[in-house]
């Protein structure tokens, strides 16, 4: 197995652990991540002056002279496994795709095969170059199993680096598009009674709050204004459905990126996503505002009506900007499409 090696030397005033000031003083090109440092140091792969130190929590004066040497990937313990995959954009680096409906981004219990994971050690083969020391794709961001639409995976370490700190500093482009219950709207005199819900110009609502697991369903996400991860969610309406409105076609805007985090806002705001099993509870729909065919649609769509769209970004390695556009997949398009129609 090959290895590389990186050197270089601690810069003034270190942080008092050796993982930190490892992390901070790593040359960018290295795209080492603090976990991965900490890594190596316990297997023995850092040099401190010329000694090996395996200790993450030891103490580096400025100046000290650091080796660290990096293995060659090993393999993933995950299979690959030849399945449909809609590729947008690919180069050596990264890879992006167009997830459809049903596939789980990454292998867990529940779902140990069939994934977006799978799919992507059978597509890129060779060309993962390692992530983390394992020849696998790097996930720094995930849509639901039921959400379809645009995600980027890194190929490579640097890749994986330089990714992980645009989703960290929310510099990265995501806009979706969601199919709710009612029309939220600046005049709604019920909206100006939600805790964590203003408008912006332009009729732009704006959802800030701080989201965690739910105390008693450790499946659903619960809105906190104490505690929790701090959310934020935009949503601007773009068609409305029905005689008076009672659904809308909007767009979101993650400025952030909880788990859930459009899903659990838009039903916190009183407007829940069709077809949503977890949050989107027993809606009724009076069959006179769509017709009897639209209201028999949105009732029995299977998932929560929800696509990501737009996918925009600075490419982790060559610095140019890139943005991708998804199509909405072929139910919402069906679904809309018989909204559209005409009450008979």
């Amino acid at each position: 197995m090959g290895s590389r090696t990186v050197e270089f030397s601690i810069a003034a005033e270190p942080p008092p652990r050796l993982d930190k000031a490892l992390s901070r003083d790593a040359p960018e090109s290295a795209a080492l991540s603090r976990t991965r440092l900490a890594r190596l140091i316990v297997a023995g792969a850092v040099e401190i002056d010329g000694a090996v130190v395996s200790d993450p929590k030891a103490r580096v004066i400025a100046g000290a002279a650091v080796r660290v040497t990096v293995e060659e990937a090993d393999d993933s313990h995950i299979a690959p496994e030849a399945l449909p995959l809609e590729v947008v954009y690919e180069d050596a680096d990264l890879i992006v795709v167009n997830k459809a409906a049903g596939m789980v981004v990454h292998p867990a219990p529940g779902s140990p095969s069939g994934t977006l994971v799978n799919a992507l050690l059978a597509h890129c083969g060779a060309d993962l170059s390692g992530v983390g020391g394992v020849r696998r794709p790097g996930i720094v961001h995930r849509i639901d199993k039921d959400t379809t639409g645009l995600l980027v995976v890194a190929k490579s370490d640097a890749a994986h680096h330089g990714l992980a700190g645009q989703f960290a500093d929310h510099s990265v482009e995501r806009q979706y598009q969601a199919l709710v219950y009612g029309v939220p709207d600046a005049g709604d005199p019920r909206l100006r009674g939600v805790r964590g819900v203003s408008f912006e110009p332009g009729n732009v609502m704006r959802l800030t709050t701080q989201l965690a697991r739910h105390k008693t369903d450790r499946q659903r996400q619960a809105v906190l204004f104490q505690g929790g991860r701090h959310a934020v969610t935009r949503a601007r309406v773009v068609e409305r459905f029905g005689t008076p409105p009672v659904l809308a076609l909007t767009e979101c805007w993650l400025e952030t990126g909880r788990t859930h985090q459009i899903r659990v806002h838009m039903a916190h705001a009183g407007h829940a996503l069709v077809g949503d099993p977890v949050y989107g509870g027993k809606r009724r729909l009076a069959r006179a505002a769509l017709g009897e065919t639209a209201e028999a649609a949105v009732r029995g769509f299977p998932r929560q009506a929800l696509h990501a769209a737009v996918l925009g970004f600075v490419h982790p390695v060559r610095g140019e900007s890139l943005r991708f556009e998804a199509p909405l997949p072929p139910d919402m398009h069906e679904l809309l499409g018989i909204l559209r129609q005409p009450l008979s």
